[in-house]
């Protein structure tokens, strides 16, 4: 069985600029990851990385055995910033049942329990009373418990999340905690950018990333096992 993330000397980047280099680590499947350092230490490359949308400048990396592309329409991705074009009219409910369309094509027909889980993952994030107003017309808030469905229906291997808590209240953080929850009893492996170090806390594992000569080591990175995971079972 592979792991569901390994990567060995790889370098990250952009425009052929390097963000970060020489980054090993594995991730078994269904674990949890945190992604965590100041503004500009490579998270967001990283995530980008991981979901096919930027191709390592060099070194190895593998996703469930393949490279990002293969492993593309087993990931969930939900990205720090989303545009909402207000041309065009994309409902809230609209943007969740994009998380069937690996499955059944852009034109491909949604069946009745795909609307259900819809109906199940709207409300779960308490969504449901605004599902059939436009995204572009929502709070930043509903908008990001909007996406979060989409990422709960999507039941992906692999679920990616950059910045996952940004503009929800108190009452989303603590869906969101519940639907982390969730996912890993299915088996999902989780990756996670974030700010919010009680959010990191609760994963199996962090990445620090950050410049070199950082006080995280050499090359300004390290994976760290989480306290509270470190005694399980003793």
């Amino acid at each position: 069985m592979p792991d569901a993330l390994l990567a060995e000397n790889l370098c990250i980047g952009h425009d052929r600029r390097t963000v970060v280099s020489d980054l090993s680590f594995r991730l078994p499947l269904g674990e949890s990851l945190a992604l965590i350092g100041g503004n500009g230490s490579g998270k967001t490359t990283l995530l980008r990385t991981l979901a096919g949308l930027l191709p390592p400048l060099s070194g190895r990396l593998e996703i469930l055995g393949d490279g990002p592309a293969v492993a593309a329409h087993q990931l969930a991705w939900l990205g720090q910033f989303q545009n909402t074009n207000p041309l065009l009219p994309l409902r809230a409910r609209d943007v969740v049942r994009m998380a069937f369309f690996s499955e059944r094509g852009l034109w491909g027909k949604i069946r009745a329990d795909d609307e259900a889980r819809i109906d199940e993952a709207l409300a779960f994030f308490q969504a449901d009373d605004f599902a059939k107003r436009p995204i572009s017309e929502l709070s930043g808030g509903q908008r990001q418990r909007v996406y979060l469905s989409y990422v709960l229906v999507r039941n992906a291997k692999i679920v990616l999340l950059d910045e996952p808590l940004s503009n929800l209240d108190a009452g989303g953080m603590e869906l969101y905690n519940q639907a982390m929850e969730q996912m890993k009893a299915r088996g999902s492996t989780i990756v996670v950018a974030t700010h919010n170090l009680e959010d990191a806390a609760t994963c199996d594992k962090a990445l620090a990333l950050g410049p070199q000569g950082w006080q995280f080591g050499t090359g300004g990175k390290i994976l760290l096992e989480m306290p509270h995971h470190q005694h399980e079972g003793h």
